[in-house]
């Protein structure tokens, strides 16, 4: 007995569906909310999505490091930007673009959090789970690059907001294109 496919062939080429006006002011709403805690509070940590990403970044050192204890210091951060990129691909698939839109704002909020814990690197006041290294530090000092932990941060921290903000841009041009052929 073959299992079930997760998704249908024909599922996986499935022409976007219609973005509704509800789906893009919701999308966008998330993504205002998003970015304004970020930019105005200290740690910008949003505590319901932010402890999910600490979660799945947290399960992915020992995930990978069961297969090479050298790359376990990348886990972490290869599992939390690995969730929101897989659920981005799941609703491409399924050619929904809000749910696409909504995870790509995710995957740019997680990129946030990565460059926050970049440019802690050599400072290293970020508090860490369990007080144990710090990743951006072994991973910057093996790639021999500590002193522009900032400067890395900085472009990482551009592009989360370049997807946050290119996401709700994209959304809004699929809720514009669908206007047009309902005309």
């Amino acid at each position: 007995m073959r299992p079930e496919p997760i998704i249908y062939a024909e599922e996986a080429t499935a022409p976007w569906k219609p973005a509704s006006g509800a789906a893009l002011m919701a999308v966008a709403g998330v993504c205002v909310l998003l970015l304004g805690i970020h930019w105005t509070s200290r740690d910008g940590w949003i505590p319901l999505l932010d402890s999910a990403n600490l979660a799945f970044h947290e399960a992915g050192h020992p995930i990978v490091g069961a297969f090479s204890d050298r790359l376990m210091v990348y886990g972490g951060t290869i599992f939390q930007l690995a969730f929101p990129a897989v659920v981005a691909i799941h609703f491409a698939r399924r050619g929904e673009p809000a749910g696409l839109a909504m995870a790509i704002v995710w995957l740019g909020e997680n990129l946030l959090n990565v460059a926050r814990y970049m440019a802690d690197a050599r400072a290293q006041e970020l508090p860490l789970v369990g007080g144990g290294e710090h990743d951006w530090t072994e991973i910057f000092l093996r790639w021999g690059v500590l002193q522009k932990d900032v400067k890395i941060a900085g472009f990482t921290r551009w592009l989360g907001y370049a997807l946050m903000v290119g996401a709700v841009l994209w959304l809004w041009r699929r809720y514009q294109y669908n206007k047009k052929e309902t005309l």
